[in-house]
C-alpha cells in the first residue's frame, strides 16, 4: 500500500530481457533513498506501478516487470537514464499523505497540455473512457505514481474527455510532472473506494433482480 507521495525522483539505469519468451524485464533503478533499506520481496512504487524488490545494489534496486505490467503501464517505454518517481511501501502506523494508493495501475493517459502560472502548472490529460466514471472534481487520482487532487474534469460524454490537475512548485520539482512534455504517456490509478462502491451496488442490484 502507497499514498502516492513520492519519495525520491530515482533513473533507469537498465532493462533486460527476462522471462523465456522475453516478454519481461529485469528492471534496475538508481534511488539512493528508496534502495537504503529495501529487503528482498519489498514493495516499490515505480511511476505509480508496485515491484517487488529481487535485488539490491549499492544505491540502486531491481525488479522482475511480467508482461500484464507492461502491457497496461507506461514501464515498457522506459530505457536508459529515464526519471521515475518512487515511493516505498507505507509502514504500518505511518501518515496517510496521499490517499489510498495500491499500485495497480488502472490505465494510461496522454498530457494534452500544460499552462504555466505564477505559483502552480495547470495540466491537462487524456481520460480513458472507462475510467471517467471514477474521476470526480476535488476527488484524488494518482498519475504517474503522484496522488494529486483533480481540479477540473469533462462532462460524461464529452467528444474528448479529460481531467485536469493543478501542481504547486513543490510537486514540479520533486517528480517527473515537472519536465513532463505534451504528448507524454503517464500511468493512471483512480480511487479504489469508487471501484468498491461500484461494485457493491452492481451486486446488490443483481441479487434484488
Amino acid at each position: 500500500m502507497f499514498t502516492g507521495i513520492v519519495e525520491e525522483l530515482g533513473e533507469v539505469v537498465s532493462l533486460e530481457p527476462a522471462g523465456t519468451a522475453g516478454e519481461a524485464v529485469l528492471l534496475t533503478v538508481r534511488g539512493p533513498l528508496v534502495s537504503s533499506d529495501a529487503g528482498h520481496g519489498d514493495s516499490i512504487a515505480v511511476n505509480g506501478v508496485c515491484l517487488t524488490v529481487v535485488g539490491r545494489g549499492e544505491g540502486t534496486f531491481t525488479a522482475d516487470v511480467m508482461k500484464e505490467s507492461l502491457d497496461r503501464s507506461s514501464l515498457g517505454s522506459l530505457a536508459p537514464g529515464s526519471p521515475v518517481n518512487l515511493e516505498r511501501a507505507t509502514p504500518a502506523g505511518g501518515r496517510l499523505g496521499g490517499h489510498i494508493v495500491q499500485g495497480h495501475v488502472d490505465g494510461t493517459a496522454r498530457l494534452l497540455s500544460r499552462n504555466p502560472g505564477d505559483n502552480w502548472d495547470v495540466l491537462r490529460f487524456s481520460l480513458p473512457a472507462e475510467l471517467s466514471r471514477y474521476v470526480v472534481e476535488k476527488g484524488s487520482i494518482t498519475v504517474d505514481g503522484t496522488s494529486l487532487t483533480v481540479s477540473a474534469v469533462s462532462e460524461p460524454g464529452a467528444t474528448e474527455e479529460f481531467f485536469e490537475v493543478s501542481l504547486i512548485p513543490e510537486t514540479l520539482r520533486a517528480t517527473t510532472l515537472g519536465a513532463l512534455t505534451t504528448g507524454a504517456t503517464v500511468n493512471l490509478e483512480v480511487d479504489v473506494v469508487a471501484k468498491y462502491v461500484e461494485r457493491i451496488a452492481a451486486v446488490s442490484a443483481a441479487e434484488r433482480a
